[in-house]
């Protein structure tokens, strides 16, 4: 077995972009852990070479304001594929800021996308044969707040 002299970075496939349409924040409140809100998903579009279909509504982004420049979310919610393939997706991220970009943001204002670090560790799961694939593969994406949707890059981990 030979070594490497250095770590060698898993490569990125793009695999596709979700368009997630989201509904007015619950706003829970300030709890020990942080100020919590629920984001309702209310459908969007699944659009890629490895990834097309529909978002599901019913799904939710679980979020919580750790301070004024970093929020922690967790989305849950579906997707059907153009095949009719139901597939889950876990969706942990860290979106940080500045105070005044992520007061913006909270507010549901547009706000330049490189304004704002997003990134995510997305978890795929199928029963599907022909998309078994997703359940032995990590995806990583990074993510955009617009008002009214989120759109969520994916990419397969190498």
């Amino acid at each position: 077995m030979t070594l490497h002299p250095e770590p060698q970075a898993p490569a990125l496939d793009y695999v596709g972009t979700l368009t997630v349409h989201i509904a007015e924040p619950i706003d829970v409140g300030p709890t020990p852990e942080g100020h919590r809100r629920i984001i309702p998903i209310t459908g969007g579009t699944a659009a890629g070479p490895r990834l097309t279909g529909r978002v599901l509504a019913g799904g939710a982004d679980f979020q919580t304001l750790h301070s004024r420049e970093l929020t922690e979310l967790e989305a849950r919610y579906a997707l059907e594929t153009e095949d009719g393939a139901v597939i889950s997706v876990d969706n942990a991220a860290l979106r940080s800021g500045s105070p005044e970009a992520m007061g913006r943001l909270i507010r549901g204002e547009a706000v330049d996308p490189a304004e704002i670090y997003f990134r995510c560790a997305v978890r795929l799961r199928a029963s599907a044969p022909a998309w078994d694939w997703v359940n032995r593969t990590l995806f990583v994406g990074t993510g955009e707040r617009y008002p009214g949707s989120v759109l969520v890059h994916i990419f397969a981990m190498g």
